[in-house]
């Protein structure tokens, strides 16, 4: 009868925290116990840990005339999952002395960490959040990290630990033992994920490119900028103007993540659930986020209980799509206030507290009235005054001022449809034109992301987006006349200090997009036409 000790991991929010599971094994009646301010999911683990055991043939803790006591510490955190089955069965296995070591894996417990939930027969289930927790064992300077097989691609994309997958309990005790080793994973070749990625677009339903949608020359020239400077966009027009088809086309005219944002937003996906391709937990692409209007509150900015990403957050590092935007409830809209202004969004429960990454491009699409005939010189609007009032007042000044482009999608001639003809650009031309804006971006705020700099913003520079007030000042700066000419029209328009920070930020994207160095004239005058007239 002895005392042991083994590491785990558990996910609360988007962020692993390392937990000692301890095992004690007395003399006594039969009793067993598992403590530790846990939920129902892991209260229920002594009957799949026991089940598990006996099929690998070993003997459980409900078996023996013992007292056996499953402490999971720091005790008051409060944990909840699966996760916690293969190392509270390995606690339990060394322990009470069923796994004998082999030499070469002396003090194996010390420098691992085990996770993964059990089947009755001893099989282990794919997790959740494979990548969070093993940068966690790599930030504890933990050597080895054992896990679902199913796993492995994933939590391989960490240098520098020792990553072993296996597909049930009994592969791990003999790796132990030494009688039949699990070789390490090797890290994970983004490279070869990513050619497969581009080689099977069967994970897309109904792709549309920017030439298969006739007309819109406008929109598609605001889609384009907002999409080279990550800029919010609002599409309003009649129904059935090509609003949604825009908003779907411009999913294709985001770059291919780098691999920092692969990790940034794997890790959020994976803790989620989500997946970019049916065989790889990998996201090689932008997300496209696209909620229903029904869609409540909770499920788009987050919350629950304990905390947990909404749509919001699941659109980090891309789009988020969200069409017929005034039907939204209400408070889901000025929910948006925070991540449109800050690319965060803190959740506070009586838990705990959560702060989710939000660095989204917002594109909405809405009607112009409640029928979408208001304006229509060839259809009337049959909406009474309360009816649009009551659909204006859903979108609020603020939520207003923190879209960059507004642009008006309106009818095409029918001459244009029904033809095989392409029209403008593809969807590719778009994205070689966008990857030139954000080249001469990257160039510039290159030698600006110092130490210095840095913890003044904490914002690494990389969109025009980013630029903080300050930071207007040094890359959009305007020559006297030029800013003259701002200053009498922003007079006009009644623009607020944002809205006048937002058309500079949007001027620096069209002049980057026109491959110029300076800010003109044409391109304030660009900018200031992007500002709602609805």
């Amino acid at each position: 009868m002895s005392f042991i000790s083994v590491k785990t991991a558990f996910i609360l929010g988007l962020k692993a925290h390392l937990i000692e599971v301890e095992c004690d094994i007395g003399r006594g009646t039969n009793f067993f116990s598992l403590i530790g301010l846990t939920d129902k999911a892991i209260d229920e683990s002594g009957d799949r840990i026991s089940a598990a055991l006996r099929n690998a043939g070993y003997t459980n803790p409900k078996q023996m005339n013992q007292r056996t006591v499953i402490s999971l510490a720091p005790a008051n955190l409060r944990k909840e999952g699966t996760l916690f089955d293969l190392p509270i069965a390995m606690a339990y296995l060394a322990a009470s002395e069923q796994i004998i070591f082999a030499k070469n894996v002396e003090n194996i417990l010390e420098n691992s960490l085990f996770v993964g939930e059990l089947s009755l027969q001893g099989e282990l289930r794919e997790l959740r959040g494979a990548l969070a927790i093993t940068e966690l064992a790599k930030k504890n300077k933990i050597k080895n990290i054992f896990l679902p097989q199913a796993n492995v691609e994933e939590a391989a994309l960490i240098p520098g630990i020792n990553i072993f997958g296996a597909k049930n309990l009994k592969e791990i005790i003999q790796h132990l033992e030494g009688k039949k080793k699990i070789f390490a994973a090797e890290p994970t070749n983004l490279e070869f994920f990513k050619d497969k990625f581009l080689q099977n677009n069967n994970f897309r339903k109904n792709p549309v490119d920017m030439s298969d949608i006739k007309g819109q020359t406008a929109a598609k020239r605001a889609l384009l900028i907002a999409a080279a400077g990550g800029h919010n966009i609002a599409l309003y027009g009649p129904p059935g103007t090509g609003k949604t088809m825009l908003a779907r086309a411009a999913r294709d005219l985001l770059p291919e993540l780098n691999q920092q944002e692969i990790l940034e937003v794997t890790r959020i996906h994976s803790i989620a659930g989500t997946a970019s391709l049916e065989d790889s937990n990998l996201i090689l692409e932008a997300p496209f986020r696209s909620p229903h209007h029904t869609s409540s509150y909770v499920s788009l900015v987050g919350g629950g209980a304990t905390p947990r990403p909404g749509e919001v957050t699941l659109a980090h590092g891309g789009i988020l799509f969200l069409d017929e935007f005034p039907e939204f409830e209400k408070k889901s809209i000025e929910a948006l206030r925070e991540p449109l202004e800050e690319g965060f969004i803190s959740i506070s429960r009586a838990k705990g507290t959560e702060k989710f990454p939000a660095k989204f491009m917002l594109i909405a699409a809405m009607n112009p009235c409640p029928c979408g005939n208001r304006g229509n010189k060839d259809k009337k609007c049959i909406c009474t005054m309360n009816d649009i009032a009551r659909y204006e007042r859903k979108l609020s000044g603020p939520i207003i001022d923190r879209v960059d482009i507004w642009i008006q999608v309106s009818n095409i001639p029918y001459a244009q449809l029904g033809t095989a003809e392409k029209s403008g650009d593809s969807s590719e031309e778009f994205k070689k034109k966008i990857l030139i804006a954000r080249t001469m971006m990257k160039k510039r705020f290159a030698s600006y992301n110092d130490s210095e700099n840095l913890a003044y913003s904490k914002i690494y520079l990389t969109l025009n987006r980013d630029m903080s007030a300050k930071e207007i000042t040094i890359f959009a700066n305007l020559s006297p006349e030029i800013k003259s000419e701002l200053d009498i029209f922003a007079q006009k328009l009644n623009l607020s200090p944002r809205a006048y920070h937002r058309v500079l930020r949007v001027a620096r994207t069209i002049a980057d997009c026109d491959e110029k160095e300076n800010i003109s004239k044409e391109h304030i005058l660009e900018a200031l036409q992007y500002r709602p007239k609805i």
